[in-house]
């Protein structure tokens, strides 16, 4: 019986393959976010008068974890009254590209942000224009007394004058190449940052 013609292993338009390279592992990201922790503290006098904003998706769960170092550092502190998430989706300047994005949800603790420091909290810096929309974002929410901004990776290739105040790792990069972080809470995998390159065959 005829099943027909042998079909190629090696089709064209196979997907080229990546190279992986773990760059922070999950004891280094704990180490980066507990200097973070610190450097927030220091920076601010205390943390009773800040409010962390996790940018979805995995600044939320990163907003979490610093507020949890946070409680550790000034005692009294309630992580669960500082942390908030942020959705930028309706103030990005690339939405008509993606008519189709899903709106998240924008989550303030009680007291709100007016007179805080805000302490806006994403996975990845690459040209600043998540931060600037954020920065819209929080224009129609209220009034804070400072915004600053804690990334966990900074790749650069800024395209709007934006910089970090706090930063977990500075990771020179090409536009090429592609760095994807790794949590728990949102990968049901050990947390992680990996550079990902395509290769040509």
């Amino acid at each position: 019986m005829n099943s027909g013609p042998a079909v190629p292993n090696d089709l064209p338009n196979d997907l080229p393959p990546e190279i992986e390279t773990v760059v922070l592992g999950d004891t280094e990201i704990a180490r980066a976010l507990t200097r973070i922790a610190h450097e927030i503290v220091e920076r601010n006098k205390g943390a009773h008068e800040l409010v962390l904003l996790g940018i979805p998706t995995r600044g939320v769960p990163l907003a979490v974890r610093l507020a949890e170092r946070l409680a550790t550092i000034e005692p009294g502190l309630v992580p669960a009254d500082v942390v908030g998430e942020l959705d930028v989706t309706m103030y990005r300047d690339d939405l008509y590209k993606h008519p189709t994005r899903t709106i998240g949800a924008t989550r303030l603790p009680a007291g709100g942000i007016d007179g805080k420091v805000v302490v806006l909290v994403d996975d990845v810096l690459y040209s600043g224009r998540t931060i600037r929309a954020a920065l819209d974002a929080i224009s129609d929410l209220g009034r804070p007394r400072a915004v600053q901004l804690a990334a966990l990776v900074d790749r650069g290739h800024r395209e709007l004058p934006i910089r970090p105040d706090f930063v977990g790792k500075n990771l020179p990069t090409s536009q090429s190449e592609r760095v994807r972080v790794r949590l728990a809470e949102v990968d049901d995998a050990t947390d992680s940052v990996v550079i990902e390159q395509g290769v040509d065959r």
